[in-house]
């Protein structure tokens, strides 16, 4: 992505150019899980609010999964009793399963024979709500993998000024050790193309040009990456157009240098001329 700016040596116009990066999202391979027998406990302590603004919740684990047909095993290792009832608190029991009062220590098995996504909660401690998901046997789970990618920019200014018969082009790079292409055209044909490294943050170029309105010279800067030169493998950095100016060099360093010249000659010619009266 690029913008495009006219540029003169009389006000030095700049173009900016952000190569942005993209987190991309991924998903690994499917897989097949066996889901054939869970076991879910109350957190420790759930019996007291408090619990349920924790991020496992009240029962561990908070959203469990078993194969249809498998077993869960509702297991009371806190120290309060608790019931393990399908529903929710606002609606009350649904009825798939209800394991009644669980004291401490004590356990309650049940064989998964409904497919889909249970909610329940404990009937004593309304608070303490899980999500059971009973599976088709051998379903495949995707695992989804978040891969994150850093953003890199660069930023590269661009200036012109007229210069005796073309175009200097100025650099300046937000990085060091770029590697990049510059070409120039006018008039569709190319008039500068080159391959360099700026070892520092600035660099420059001459072009055998001069842009006007009607024939401006536009000038591309492709990054190549950022590096030592000649070990590309090891190259970072973004790549690829980065930046593009249209240069139209108004009133460039040449120009400003003759008419200096001719001030000079102007007041030199008047005090020569000078007339002084005499007494």
């Amino acid at each position: 992505m690029s913008n495009t700016l006219t540029l003169n040596a009389k006000s030095s116009f700049m173009l900016l150019l952000l190569v942005i990066g993209v987190g991309l999202g991924g998903v690994m391979p499917q897989s097949f899980a066996d889901h054939s027998e869970v076991t879910i406990v109350p957190a420790q302590g759930s019996g007291a609010p408090g619990c349920e603004e924790v991020e496992y919740g009240c029962f561990v684990p908070g959203v469990a999964t078993v194969d249809l047909g498998g077993k869960v095993i509702f297991l009371n290792d806190d120290s309060a009793a608790h019931t393990f009832s399908a529903g929710t608190a606002a609606d009350g029991p649904t009825g798939e399963f209800d394991t009644s009062m669980v004291m401490a220590g004590q356990s309650y098995e049940w064989v998964a024979d409904v497919a889909g996504e249970i909610d329940y909660f404990c009937m004593v401690h309304p608070w303490m709500v899980g999500v059971l998901i009973v599976q088709e046997a051998g379903a495949e789970e995707v695992v989804e993998e978040v891969h994150e990618e850093v953003v890199e920019e660069l930023i590269v200014l661009i200036s012109d000024s007229a210069v005796k018969g073309g175009t200097q082009i100025d650099l300046e790079f937000s990085e060091l050790h770029v590697n990049y292409e510059i070409t120039a055209t006018q008039d569709g044909e190319v008039v500068l193309q080159e391959t360099a490294h700026a070892m520092e943050s600035t660099a420059s170029h001459m072009i055998d040009a001069v842009g006007s309105d009607e024939n401006p010279i536009d000038v591309d800067i492709v990054s190549l990456g950022i590096g030592a030169p000649g070990a590309e493998a090891d190259w970072t950095g973004p790549t690829g157009s980065v930046a593009t100016a249209k240069v139209v060099p108004e009133f460039g360093t040449i120009a400003m240098m003759i008419l200096a010249v001719a001030i000079i000659s102007i007041v030199a010619v008047t005090a020569k001329s000078r007339v002084i009266p005499r007494f």
